[in-house]
């Protein structure tokens, strides 16, 4: 499909690759991993023609259409989601353009005769044959049929950009990349503002994308469920494996060690011969063999061990101030913007020191809910604060809010308060910006250093409620754990809204599913909410509740033969054993997989042979799983068709 060669990339002293080159073939689904600011944006953007690199080239055949979905978008606010979306037919619309400029030319001129009128409607007939050629007469068709396939209504069509969510834009950037009918995907980070439905539905579609797809995701699972291939961008090279991102850590670290053992074997070889060689060097009997040892050493190939990146942040936060026993306290809170309802009935008593998460469809206001609960946003109904209650609250744009125009250490320093800011530096170096990075400005950061530098900011101030929406966007897999780890530790009490089921695992106690009536909570962690839903997946819950109801609206008054009636009801046991059958297995491989999901997470990989099984276990779980969702929806569908 398309090769990169010898690719080279230097930010003054710093090299960001160094002569790297791989090959992508049309089959090829790969996870392109690595620390924040190792290069894995600017390496899809060099892909997508967007930025040069300092060597090297990139060989895609002609013709080939290249899909790309940024990390960061910039979305035109006041078009409407139909508009917005017919901009993917670029060479249409240009088309049109110039249709309708020769259209006019027509009209005006009188010269009838000339070579110059000959030639507009030379030039209109070329340009409707190509129009047609690219079905631009069917191009809002196009753009309806897409849309729709991605979850707007009509109503939607002329509502405008701003009035979405992040989610929402998001889908409509990905339909914009449909209508070109790629050969190429690249995405950064697409799951970044998407919530657990549209994460379901993504992941199908990548699954049965034909085209090759070259994707940055900082979600262990997302990785696995989708990627045939691994490359790791590290110390400026390439680490190309055929495996999914699980499956390549154990080899990766396994390489690794055999390389280790074979460089020590080799030093060891290289000492012992340069012994020989003082030793018989001033013999003359001798000084021949010392100078074939000399040459023999001359000769060797050395090795250098490839050394992965161990580096990852470092977050502790501060004891967490006392407080009194309820930290926050809601009755008949209800929101709206103008006339439209975001949510209303919401009632929740938050006792102090309790971990819950906020989850819910995008738009279902999880993010307007966070921003009251910071008191940053009005609202009707009662709203308290516990007695000393002192909020730490990350925003989901958090990173946005940074000055630009300052430096790292500016920053932090500028915030910093009394004895804190004796260990501005010593903060700095435990979130990865030492040396020289602690000078970079702002605007030079990527979306990850950003992050990092945000939440470095969060820790300046001990605060006794976190209210954290999707703190872990653009977070490396190593700092997502590690942030993890230290919000398990945390003695206060928290909020968080997070898309990442590997993150939420484990973290909080309560789930609450934010509706537009009210809060519905769940005791357990994600993977009990998901259970209860009786599937992996919100998406396949609401599609349950739709079926449900549909059922018994279109129930059949139709009366039957009783050999008819006979047959109906057999088919209708068999597929609601069927159904039976797949939920409860389901249910037990989700609770195996959520048991694997903690063990991957403080596995020891030294133990290759456990290491591998474990890994097979899962993604063999994981595999079933699928099978009996497809057989689930198969068998929902066919009991909805008999009524």
């Amino acid at each position: 499909m398309f090769a990169v060669n010898q690719l080279s990339v230097y930010f003054g002293e710093r090299v960001l690759f160094d002569a790297v080159s791989f090959f992508v073939s049309d089959k090829d689904k790969i996870g392109l991993t690595g620390k924040n600011g190792a290069g894995k944006s600017t390496m899809l953007k060099i892909i997508a023609g967007i930025n040069n690199p300092t060597k090297g080239d990139i060989n895609i055949p002609k013709d080939t259409v290249v899909g790309y979905l940024p990390q960061e978008m910039v979305h035109n606010e006041g078009n409407t989601i139909l508009v917005e979306a017919s901009l993917a037919f670029e060479e249409i619309n240009v088309l049109e353009r110039k249709i309708e400029e020769c259209t006019k030319q027509l009209g005006e001129r009188t010269d009838y005769e000339s070579d110059e009128y000959m030639q507009i409607i030379e030039d209109l007939n070329h340009h409707n044959d190509r129009l047609t050629m690219l079905g631009g007469v069917t191009k809002e068709e196009q753009v309806e049929r897409v849309l729709k396939g991605l979850g707007f209504v009509d109503a939607d069509m002329d509502r405008t950009m701003s009035e979405f969510s992040g989610g929402w834009k998001m889908r409509v950037e990905l339909a914009k990349i449909l209508l070109q009918s790629p050969d190429i995907l690249l995405l950064d980070e697409p799951t970044n503002h998407l919530d657990l439905e549209s994460i379901a539905w993504l992941e199908s579609f990548l699954v049965n994308h034909s085209g090759s797809i070259l994707l940055i995701s900082h979600d262990r699972a997302f990785l696995d469920n989708i990627t045939n291939r691994t490359i790791e961008i590290s110390n400026g090279k390439v680490y190309d494996y055929k495996f999914s991102y699980s499956k390549y850590i154990v080899h990766r670290q396994g390489e690794v060690e055999i390389q280790l053992q074979a460089y020590k074997n080799q030093q060891k070889m290289i000492a012992e011969t340069e012994i020989l060689i003082n030793k018989f060097r001033a013999k003359k009997n001798k000084a021949a063999f010392a100078q074939s040892l000399i040459k023999k050493l001359d000769k060797l190939d050395r090795i250098v061990v490839d050394q992965m990146d161990t580096s990852g942040i470092n977050i502790s936060f501060p004891p967490a101030p006392r407080s009194g026993k309820l930290a926050v306290e809601l009755h008949d809170l209800e929101k709206y913007y103008d006339e439209k309802h975001i949510f209303s009935d919401i009632e929740l008593m938050l006792p102090a020191g309790e971990k819950i998460a906020l989850v819910g469809k995008n738009g279902a206001g999880k993010t307007t809910l966070l921003k009251i609960l910071a008191e940053n946003e009005p609202h009707n109904g009662e709203f308290k604060i516990g007695h000393n209650i002192s909020i730490g609250y990350f925003a989901q744009n958090q990173a946005d809010t940074l000055d630009t125009s300052k430096t790292v250490f500016e920053t932090i320093d500028d915030e910093a308060v009394g004895d804190i800011r004796k260990k501005v530096r010593g903060i700095l170096g435990g979130f990865l910006f030492g040396g020289e990075d602690i000078e970079k400005r702002v605007s030079v950061l990527s979306g990850g250093e950003k992050t990092r530098l945000a939440l470095c900011k969060l820790l300046l101030t001990p605060h006794n409620l976190l209210i954290l929406d999707e703190p872990t966007n653009h977070l490396d897999l190593k700092s997502k754990e590690v942030l993890k780890n230290a919000l398990i530790k945390y003695d206060g009490t928290m909020i968080v809204v997070s898309h990442d089921r590997d993150f939420l695992s484990g973290l909080t106690q309560t789930i609450y599913e934010v509706q537009k009536t009210g809060l519905k909570q769940f005791i357990g962690d994600i993977y009990d909410f998901l259970k209860e839903k009786q599937a992996n997946s919100i998406a396949l819950f609401e599609k349950t509740e739709k079926t449900k109801s549909e059922k018994k609206q279109n129930a059949s008054s139709n009366k039957r033969s009783y050999i008819e009636e006979k047959e109906y009801k057999k088919s209708v046991r068999k597929l609601e054993k069927k159904i039976s059958r797949c939920e409860k297995e389901i249910e037990k491989l989700e609770e195996r997989v959520g048991e694997l999901d903690e063990i991957i997470a403080v596995m020891d990989y030294d133990d290759k042979a456990n290491a591998e099984k474990t890994l097979g276990e899962y993604a063999t779980a994981k595999e079933r799983i699928d099978t009996l969702m497809s057989e689930w929806e198969k068998a929902e569908e066919e009991l909805t068709i008999l009524g």
